[in-house]
């Protein structure tokens, strides 16, 4: 067999592997190799020959999930058109991977240690927190608000709606509408009618 045969295999078998893993461990938390390598067709040793720990195995799925996503942010343009829109535009993006990836909502995906958790946030998080700063320029946003504050208010309803749903006290779609609206009234300016009983030109933008 040539060696470009032999990568060509190898490559095939690993995403095989990131493939049955993903499913699997969203499916069933505990699962161990042995069931990840089944759902392959592979054999375990292939499994441990391309991820030699049952975490590293974990840690290349979450990375697979996390570029995903970043191609599905990048093609939702949150550069364009108003903050507000694009910020609606990204919850959606985030939340279509947790509903395609349930292992996203599992006790699986917290086993991760926390260095690695803060590099695969990252570059979401950069996302957002450039988002936060662009609609707090334009009025859209409540400037006062610290962007740094905002994205971890985000990020904690993000996850407290997961937690709903993996414990089957919220269905998915109602869990996504309820971050939605938590979020835009978190990012909320304050509104000058509340006060002065005019209008808000932002709230009519919206």
């Amino acid at each position: 067999m040539s060696r470009n045969r032999r990568r060509a295999d190898a490559e095939r078998n690993a995403a095989a592997i990131l493939d049955a893993a993903a499913d699997v461990l969203g499916q069933a938390p505990d699962a161990g190799v042995e069931q990840v390598a089944a759902a392959a067709g592979v054999s375990r040793q292939t499994v441990y020959a391309h991820f030699p720990t049952r975490e590293a195995l974990l840690a290349a799925v979450m990375r697979r999930i996390t570029e995903e996503t970043m191609t599905a942010l990048a093609a939702a343009e949150l550069d364009d058109g108003p903050a507000t829109a694009a910020l609606v535009r990204l919850l959606e993006t985030g939340w279509q991977s947790f509903d395609r990836y349930p292992l996203l909502l599992s006790p699986a995906a917290t086993t991760m240690s926390a260095t690695e958790s803060d590099e695969l946030h990252e570059p979401v998080f950069d996302l957002l927190l450039r988002l936060i700063r662009r609609g707090q320029s334009s009025g859209e946003f409540d400037p006062d608000a610290s962007p740094e504050w905002l994205l971890a208010a985000t990020a904690a309803l993000g996850h407290a709606a997961g937690a709903e749903v993996a414990a089957g006290r919220m269905p998915a779609d109602e869990a996504s509408a309820a971050v939605r609206r938590s979020v835009l009234r978190l990012f909320e300016r304050e509104r000058a009618g509340r006060t002065t009983g005019r209008a808000d030109p932002a709230a009519s933008a919206r």
